[in-house]
């Protein structure tokens, strides 16, 4: 017992107590701040629609959320049409989640940890989409791109300032596509996107980028027909042969198999004219032709599914080059001063070759394409008219000295005479004849040397005057543009292999001929023997040419440059 009555039990009791209480409160506050965080991380969790395996350290107030990270690409425009062209029902407001205004094809790559203390720092991850997939999907649903914004970021690249516009709404006032901060990029570009329903100003009836739609020659031919060349004539007949030589062929047998065989072998032929009465729709990737669709009945309320085509003959290989060739002639052929996005990079050789002068004006003129009069100055002239004056004057001198010494002899010698000047004048009009031709052969094969030497012309101008000689031929209708025609050739090359195998091998001639350094006597002769193929050839040639022309330093070279240098970015 202390003096003042209080022992040390009290003591203890009186102080102890209220501080152990003191010492328990940020406990329990810690454990109420910490579930309340929870209850409201997991609130937001379910208004997103977020799986997340959640755990709470009340002690020391941390909240760790693992939540799926994904890689997503858009969906199939065909065959998920409803979704692709509406907003998702519930999208995310949870930072870092823009990419749920959308609905994608998702697939899960890894889980990502959080550790947070506070309900507003909880992040979604961000999604790994294909650069060129994100741009083509915003492209085909309105969103128009920011020159300003590519060329920043082509020439900044990761320092580019956050909130820079890439993509604008379609009425051009806000932005769809930005750049996004770094914080859980790992190193690659982080962008942000922002959609509203009613921006989506397309749909499923509009092209998508990346693609190009060929157009039949049968659309414009009198009647319903088509301004086409001979091939297509020459197809249609070729068909109609090996389809009547089934006929024949079925004959012989059996009643019931010989009528399957004639009903297979006209769907065939109804197939094959279908192809060539209807547009053709294709898909060009960085890789070349993807898909060659067809649509039976396009535009009627009973059109059918499209339809895919053989495109074997049209894929890129490495052992030949007639991929190539429809892939940087198509991507010529879709672009235009609309144009906003290709996949497809024309091969710089390709580039090169379409600028360079490398037809003679010479051989031209052998060809019949260009007059003489049009060309600058190229061959020999050769002027003999006095020569062969001279030639049948001495001739004549000749025969007249030889009469009168005949007049002067006996008329026995006088008969002999006058067979052998006959006989002489016989050997020398032929000598004379030898000579004539062996002259002109010289002259035509000196003509045909200056020709492969004369003066080359661009693509452009060759292009220009074979259009001219394929139209005075009938080859092609009159009212036709050279683009026109390459679109139709285009269509052909997707239908008839044997056409894309000809027409390929005089662009790999022509192009090998050119690298060379010049045209050979052998490559004039495949010329002669192929004159409107090459003709052909030009035109698809010259409008490579003009797209190259047409692209440089322009916002479709920015963005495709920057789709090349990042093919995944992280979108959020």
């Amino acid at each position: 017992m202390s003096d003042n009555g209080k022992s040390a039990t009290d003591i203890i009791t009186y102080i102890g107590v209220p501080l152990a209480v003191l010492g328990v409160l940020p406990i329990l506050y810690n454990t109420f701040a910490t579930l309340a965080s929870l209850s409201r991380i997991k609130r937001m969790l379910r208004r997103s629609r977020l799986t997340a395996l959640t755990r709470s350290d009340v002690v020391n107030r941390v909240i760790e959320i693992d939540l799926p990270r994904y890689a997503v690409m858009p969906l199939d425009r065909f065959q998920n049409r409803s979704e692709y062209w509406t907003l998702s029902r519930h999208p995310s407001s949870i930072p870092g989640g823009s990419w749920t205004t959308f609905n994608w094809k998702t697939n899960a790559i890894g889980m990502k940890t959080q550790r947070v203390e506070y309900a507003d720092q909880v992040r979604q991850p961000q999604v790994e989409v294909a650069f060129d997939e994100l741009v083509s999907y915003l492209l085909d649903l309105g969103a128009v791109p920011d020159p300003h914004g590519w060329k920043l970021l082509r020439s900044a690249g990761l320092w580019a300032p956050v909130g820079c516009s890439l993509m604008m709404s379609p009425d051009g006032g806000e932005k769809a596509l930005t750049i996004a901060p770094l914080d859980d990029s790992d190193g690659h570009l982080s962008l942000a996107v922002a959609w509203s329903s009613s921006w989506i100003t397309r749909d499923h009836a509009h092209l998508p980028p990346y693609w190009v739609r060929l157009p039949s020659p049968a659309s414009r031919l009198p009647g319903g027909g088509g301004g086409a060349s001979d091939g297509d004539s020459k197809e249609r007949k070729d068909e109609k042969k090996v389809a009547d030589g089934e006929e024949d062929h079925v004959q012989n047998r059996d009643p019931g198999e010989a009528a399957a065989s004639h009903d297979e072998a006209d769907h065939i032929q109804l197939q094959v004219d279908a192809n060539t009465e209807s547009d053709i729709t294709c898909e060009i990737s960085l890789s070349g032709l993807v898909t060659a669709l067809v649509q039976r009945n396009h535009g009627s309320s009973t059109a059918a599914a499209p339809e895919s085509l053989y495109i074997e003959h049209l894929r890129i290989q490495s052992r030949k080059s007639n991929g190539v060739w429809f892939a940087s002639a198509a991507t010529a052929y879709g672009t235009s001063s609309q144009t906003i996005l290709w996949n497809y990079k024309i091969p710089d050789d390709i580039l090169s070759f379409s600028r360079k002068e490398t037809v003679p004006c010479g051989v031209l003129v052998l060809l019949g394409v260009v007059d003489e009069s049009e060309t600058p100055e190229w061959a020999t002239k050769h002027h003999d008219y006095g020569a062969s004056l001279d030639q049948f004057s001495q001739r004549n001198r000749e025969q007249r000295l030889a009469m009168e010494a005949e007049a002067r002899m006996a008329p026995a010698q006088r008969e002999q005479a006058a067979r052998d000047r006959t006989r002489r004048e016989m050997e020398q009009r032929m000598q004379d004849m030898r000579d004539k031709m062996r002259t002109e052969q010289q002259r035509r094969d000196q003509r045909a040397m200056e020709a492969l030497q004369s003066p080359k012309w661009d693509t452009k101008l060759v292009a220009n005057h074979c259009l001219a000689w394929l139209k005075s031929r009938k080859l092609w209708d009159e009212s036709l543009t050279a683009k026109e025609i390459v679109g139709f050739m285009l269509h052909r090359m997707v239908r008839d292999g044997e056409f894309t195998s000809a027409l390929c091998s005089m662009l790999d001639s022509w192009k090998a001929w050119a690298d060379m350094g010049g045209m050979r006597q052998s490559d004039f002769q495949v010329l002669q023997e192929n004159q409107s193929v090459f003709a052909e050839a030009t035109l698809l040639i010259a409008l490579i040419e003009d797209t190259s022309d047409a692209l440089e330093g322009t916002l479709a070279m920015d963005l495709q440059e920057c789709l090349r240098i990042w093919r995944k970015v992280r979108l959020g």
